[in-house]
C-alpha cells in the first residue's frame, strides 16, 4: 500500500484526481452491470408463457405474472395488455411511450463510463505537462545543470500520470462497450416482446396461434 501511495505522490498532483475518476467510473459500471443483469430475463419463454395464459382468456393472471416478474420486458408486456381492449393505434402509442421510458432507464449513466474514458487521458496528459513545467521551473531557479540520470528520473515521474490516464481510458472503453452491448440486447428484447404481444392481441389471441416473429427462436 505504501508503494502505491509513493507512486501516486511521485506522479504529481493529477494522480489523485485520476484515481477519483477511476473510482467513479468503477462505481457506475458496477451499478449499471447489476441493473442490466437484473433486467435480463428469458424473453422468449416469458412471452410464450403470457401467450399461453391469454389463449385461455385469463387476462388478470397474465397481468399478475407481469407484476411478479422483474425487468423492462414484463412492464412493456403489461402496458400492452392493459390497452388490449383499445384500438391498435392507441395500444401501439401506449407501448411506444412505455418503451421510450424503459430505453431511457436502461441507457442511463452508461454514457458516463464513456465520459470517464474520454477525460482520463486528457487529465493524465495535463498532469504530465504540469509536472514537466515544474521540473523546468526548478531547474531554471537552481541554475545548475541536471545530469541525464536526474532528468530522466524526473521525466519518468512526470509521465506516470499520462500512463495512468491511458490505463483508465483503456478499461473505461472496455467497460462502456460491454454495457452498451447489454443495453442493445435488452432494447432488442423490449422491441421484440412488444411487437409479439401486440400482434398476438391484434389477432384476437387465437387458441391455435403459434406465430413467432423472425429474430427470436
Amino acid at each position: 500500500m505504501e508503494k502505491i501511495l509513493d507512486i501516486f505522490r511521485t506522479g504529481g498532483p493529477m494522480m489523485f484526481p485520476l484515481a477519483a475518476l477511476a473510482l467513479a467510473g468503477l462505481i457506475i459500471f458496477i451499478e449499471r452491470f447489476f441493473y442490466l443483469h437484473k433486467g435480463q430475463i428469458r424473453t422468449v419463454e416469458f412471452v410464450d408463457g403470457i401467450k399461453t395464459v391469454l389463449k385461455k382468456r385469463r387476462l388478470l393472471e397474465a397481468l399478475t405474472i407481469c407484476d411478479e416478474s422483474v425487468g423492462p420486458v414484463p412492464r412493456i408486456v403489461k402496458t400492452a395488455l392493459l390497452n388490449c381492449e383499445q384500438s391498435p393505434e392507441v395500444m401501439s402509442q401506449s407501448v411506444a411511450a412505455a418503451a421510450q421510458n424503459e430505453f431511457a432507464l436502461i441507457d442511463r449513466r452508461v454514457s458516463s463510463v464513456a465520459l470517464v474514458a474520454k477525460v482520463a487521458p486528457l487529465a493524465g496528459l495535463a498532469g504530465t505537462v504540469l509536472a514537466i513545467l515544474q521540473i523546468f521551473r526548478e531547474m531554471s531557479q537552481s541554475g545548475d545543470y541536471a545530469t541525464a540520470a536526474q532528468f530522466s528520473a524526473q521525466i519518468h515521474a512526470a509521465l506516470l500520470s499520462t500512463a495512468f490516464g491511458l490505463l483508465i481510458a483503456f478499461f473505461g472503453w472496455l467497460a462502456y462497450s460491454f454495457l452498451n452491448s447489454r443495453v442493445r440486447a435488452l432494447a432488442q428484447d423490449i422491441d421484440w416482446a412488444a411487437n409479439e404481444i401486440m400482434l398476438f392481441v391484434a389477432r384476437k389471441m387465437p387458441e391455435n396461434e403459434n406465430l413467432r416473429m423472425e429474430g427470436k427462436k
